[in-house]
């Protein structure tokens, strides 16, 4: 885009900017105005008067307010609909949180095994993957168990039968994700991995491929949009493989 084109793209942005309060959705207004290539007319809001005086001015209950070529627009939500970008209510199912969660989990197992190995890979680096991702799974349960639990029970099999375990779930995940990142009380870890694996991945096996449902994942919270399908089936059928090869090799150490 030349300079020229940039110039002639012109938009007056209007945005609460005073000592107690800084409008976030005017900060985002004024960079996705940026992005689009516009030369932006930043007016702050300094006090709640003259925010007072702007929204009686143009008949308008909230800030921010832009507008392009005299035209007003309106706040955040609606200047993305302005550019054809879908609103972050709208957006529909997605895998990227849960892909976005793995990758991490796989970075940190990279990155213990170099702290502790020298080397990106070892013979504990899948191991600390799986226990990381359900760490970082189990945490995103935790961050509201009561959200977790109402979207749990739309498909797990022993939630539905006794209520409880949807509460109960987020703590033994991340109990035995930490665990198996520090190796210790593999009889506790190994077990609830295994556990929690095989009723999960039978409650996502029966709602996603024999009953036909389709339901969102409680697997990264309770205000999670990602699909219920061949991702859970995974990631249950991990935490099984994860508890029954610790299981094994604890045996072959012990004879």
């Amino acid at each position: 885009m030349t300079n020229e084109t940039t110039a002639n793209r012109n938009a007056t942005l209007y945005r609460m900017d005073m000592p107690g309060h800084l409008c976030p959705f005017g900060l985002k207004s004024r960079y996705l105005l940026r992005r689009q290539g516009y030369q932006v007319e930043d007016h702050k809001l300094r006090s709640r008067q003259e925010v007072e005086s702007f929204k009686k001015k143009h008949d308008v209950d909230t800030t921010p307010q832009t507008f392009i070529d005299g035209e007003r627009i309106g706040g955040y939500e609606s200047l993305r609909q302005y550019f054809g970008k879908a609103s972050a209510e709208d957006e529909g199912l997605s895998y990227r949180p849960v892909i976005a969660l793995f990758l991490v989990a796989a970075l940190m197992a990279l990155s213990i095994s170099w702290a502790t190995a020298g080397s990106v890979i070892t013979g504990r680096t899948l191991e600390w993957f799986v226990a990381g991702a359900m760490t970082l799974l189990g945490l995103q349960k935790l961050k509201d168990v009561e959200a977790f639990s109402s979207m749990f029970l739309n498909y797990d099999l022993l939630a539905q039968r006794y209520v409880g375990y949807a509460y109960l779930y987020p703590f033994g995940e991340t109990l035995a994700g930490l665990l198996m990142i520090a190796g210790a009380l593999v009889w506790i870890s190994a077990p609830v991995a295994l556990f929690i694996g095989s009723v999960g991945a039978a409650s996502v096996f029966k709602a996603v491929y024999i009953d036909k449902r389709s339901l969102k994942c409680a697997c990264v919270g309770g205000d999670s949009k990602v699909p219920l399908g061949f991702v859970s089936l995974t990631e249950n059928l991990m935490m099984m493989g994860m508890g029954i090869w610790m299981i094994a090799r604890a045996a072959l150490h012990n004879v």
